[in-house]
């Protein structure tokens, strides 16, 4: 019996010795890319530096991505993809206001439209727009049906079916269904009527025959009665915000 045990004794030895040797850590002067993720830890990665690897950690919340990937320094959001699987994370959060680590997207304490962006340390209160509210999981602005815990919106408060005018706009407005709202546009040379809440032959009160083709989706913020921001009030390096995300203007935030 032990004549045929040895031989399979020897084969679980060698298979253990070449698995070890795989998960040993890989010498990133021996690469290409000359970079390498570290083997245990999905926040730092090792750096070629002067012939010899050095051991460096991505910024507080991110996790290694790869030479010339992610959002900075080739680490980005642990969640854009499968950073982390069979890995963990070295370091602690670091948390400042409104922001859980220093890198990060965050929902917003006490509103649904809002949520914040948080680069390096400094969180920037972003919007939501279109009818969108922020989407905790997908870490986005999302339809409102895809969002829990958030059951009607705002702008339809007086009326959960109803319309609502779209500030100074003559030809879009807000159409409530259920509770949400929805982007509308009025038929070709008909205007929307702030008095009878509906799309009517002009003129009106506030508005004549339509002179200039329809605005375009880039002045949808209009909805919410606030000029468009003078610039993106974002930090320096800050990627591009996600789909139906709007920076909110600091002349807006210093009025709420």
């Amino acid at each position: 019996m032990s004549r045929q045990i040895l031989p399979l004794v020897l084969v679980l030895l060698a298979a253990q010795g070449s698995l070890a040797q795989k998960q040993q850590q890989e010498d990133p002067c021996q690469t290409k890319s000359r970079v390498v993720g570290d083997i245990d830890y999905c926040d730092r990665y090792w750096e070629c530096v002067n012939g010899r690897p050095e051991l460096f950690d991505c910024p507080n919340g991110l996790v290694f991505a790869g030479k010339h990937r992610g959002v900075t320094e080739g680490c980005d959001y642990p969640w854009r993809a499968n950073y982390c699987d069979g890995k963990r994370q070295a370091n602690p959060p670091i948390q400042t206001d409104h922001c859980d680590w220093l890198y990060g997207i965050f929902g917003h304490e006490t509103s649904c439209t809002r949520y914040w962006t948080c680069w390096n340390g400094t969180a920037t209160e972003q919007l939501c727009i279109g009818g969108l509210l922020y989407n905790e999981r997908a870490r986005s602005c999302d339809w409102p049906e895809n969002v829990e815990g958030c059951q009607k919106h705002p702008l339809c408060n007086d009326d959960a079916n109803g319309n609502v005018p779209l500030g100074k706009s003559c030809n879009r407005y807000w159409q409530c269904q259920g509770g949400y709202p929805r982007l509308q546009r009025c038929p070709a040379m008909l205007v929307f009527d702030r008095r009878s809440l509906r799309c009517v032959v002009p003129p009106t009160e506030d508005c004549d025959v339509p002179t200039t083709p329809p605005p375009t989706e880039g002045e949808l913020s209009e909805g919410h009665n606030e000029q468009e921001p003078e610039e993106e009030n974002l930090p320096p390096g800050v990627p591009p915000l996600p789909a139906g995300a709007l920076p909110i203007p600091l002349r807006a935030r210093a009025r709420n």
